[in-house]
């Protein structure tokens, strides 16, 4: 009879440690010194924004979220009054987390595969990166004194060793990838390729048909495949030319920037201005950006302005394509792809796509670049 009573406990704790459903997530969070405090779940819409989707209190030093998961997703826990969010996995089963106030970015969050996956995968990764803080400290004086005496010698020495460094962070993440095929974190880290300065379409769709047709199947999974067509779009499929030639007006047009605010070309324009139809995924485009950046920072103060218009589907790898090629200049979009608006009204059927305006605002010059783009917007702008 005491053997059954004990089977019977054992079996008892087992279920109590594996609360969460077949189809359920429970997430269960520890963190001391915040009773009362209001712990917020998030994650990140279409246009990029942060949203709150669920709220709970923290009681005697914990707070917890139950729901169902239709699939795995990026979230984020944010603890009022506290610094810091922290990343997470929410999917179906249970997640546990302990958070310190005073560190939220220490938290370790365990319990299901892909959160156990994540936490290998940052511990791997602050690993590489602590030895790039290590190295930046122990060479800084070095390098400081080599550029002061234009030593190139010791100066290429560094940056080649750094970059050594750096390399290692790109071949844990392409290691990863390849070996995990399952795992979740895989597909953000494809998705994330898409974000480099010129992102190699080729190595992402390897990398994309090595994974699991379960992470396929995912949003992330499906975007990644969206942004692949996107990148080897045929010129034949391109909205129908608009007829929008050199010597019209260019056409007025007014879209939101990435902060939702709403800017008009007719706002934008300068003695000289460039309309430039670009998008995050297109490698000429991203190519050709350092060359504009150059133009934009050398001439904007005699009067070149420029206003982008991107023909992203997504906000958020066009914000981080702004941010990573320093585009100081307006930038709108519709985020409507091939569809958007502006660019099915001049009639771009490739990108990149140029319109170079007069003071006026007409189509002086279409599609230059480099050489030829700098000498026609120093023709236009001596002529004022």
């Amino acid at each position: 009879m005491k053997k059954i009573i004990v089977f019977v406990s054992a079996v008892a704790v087992l279920i109590s440690c594996n609360k969460a459903g077949e189809n359920e997530y429970i997430v269960t969070g520890s963190i001391k010194g915040v009773d009362g405090k209001n712990v917020f779940l998030e994650k990140q819409d279409e246009t990029g924004q942060l949203k709150q989707t669920d709220t709970v209190k923290i009681e005697n030093g914990k707070f917890t979220f139950k729901g169902s998961s239709k699939e795995p997703e990026m979230y984020l826990i944010q603890v009022e009054t506290t610094q810091g969010k922290v990343p997470f996995i929410l999917e179906n089963g249970d997640i546990n987390m302990e958070i310190n106030k005073d560190s939220i970015n220490i938290t370790k969050v365990t319990g299901t595969y892909n959160n156990d996956e994540l936490s290998t995968y940052k511990e791997n990764g602050m690993k590489i990166q602590k030895q790039m803080m290590k190295f930046q400290e122990t060479n800084m004086a070095k390098m400081q004194e080599a550029q002061q005496k234009q030593d190139t010698v010791t100066m290429n020495s560094l940056r080649k060793a750094y970059m050594k460094i750096q390399e290692d962070f790109v071949k844990q993440s392409d290691t990863y990838v390849s070996s995990h095929p399952k795992a979740f974190i895989s597909a953000l880290i494809v998705d994330g390729m898409f974000n480099q300065m010129n992102p190699d379409v080729e190595k992402i769709k390897k990398y994309f048909d090595g994974l699991d047709k379960s992470v396929k199947d995912t949003k992330v999974g499906k975007g990644i495949q969206t942004k692949l067509d996107q990148a080897n779009k045929p010129l034949a499929e391109a909205p129908a030319a608009g007829g929008i030639e050199v010597g019209a007006l260019a056409p007025d047009f007014t879209a939101n920037t990435p902060d939702g605010k709403p800017v008009s070309l007719k706002g934008s324009l300068g003695k000289v201005t460039i309309v430039d139809f670009w998008a995050s995924w297109c490698k000429p485009c991203r190519e050709e950006n350092p060359n504009v950046v150059a133009l934009y920072n050398e001439l904007h103060a005699k009067g070149l302005n420029i206003i982008g218009v991107s023909l992203d589907k997504e906000a958020a790898p066009w914000k981080e394509a702004i941010a990573k090629d320093k585009l100081a200049w307006n930038q709108v979009s519709n985020l409507k792809w091939w569809k958007e608006p502006i660019a099915l009204t001049y009639g771009v059927q490739s990108i990149p796509a140029t319109f170079i305006l007069d003071a006026s605002g007409k189509i002086v010059a279409k599609d230059l670049r480099g050489a030829e783009l700098k000498a026609k917007v120093n023709e236009l702008l001596a002529s004022k």
